[in-house]
């Protein structure tokens, strides 16, 4: 399952590791561990804030996707399911059309 982790990292803790060097080290193992297929760093909202596109296999492995953030940072993460445009056209949406159509 592709999930899509909308991860944004507090102003004060992530200062605090920019400050005395340990950022590049935090940030190394959580991306190392996670093995985003993508990652992108930007800002929202006035936040650090990074994008990354993450498969797994099992609902059960979700707390292994936000819990290195939330630990070390003290991060708000947002997930969301996502599709590829092949899961789309599996999705049988005109079948649901015509069953949900009243």
């Amino acid at each position: 399952m592709r999930m899509l982790l909308n991860i944004k990292l507090p102003n004060a803790e992530f200062n605090a590791a920019v400050r005395d060097g340990s950022v590049g080290k935090k940030m190394s193992q959580i991306m190392d561990e996670l093995k985003p297929e993508a990652a992108y760093f930007t800002e929202q909202d006035g936040q650090r804030s990074g994008l990354l596109i993450v498969d797994i296999d099992d609902p059960a492995k979700v707390p292994t996707l936000a819990e290195p953030w939330f630990l070390i940072f003290n991060a708000n993460v947002e997930l969301r399911i996502l599709m590829t445009p092949e899961d789309l056209k599996r999705a049988g949406l005109e079948e649901l059309g015509k069953k949900w159509s009243m």
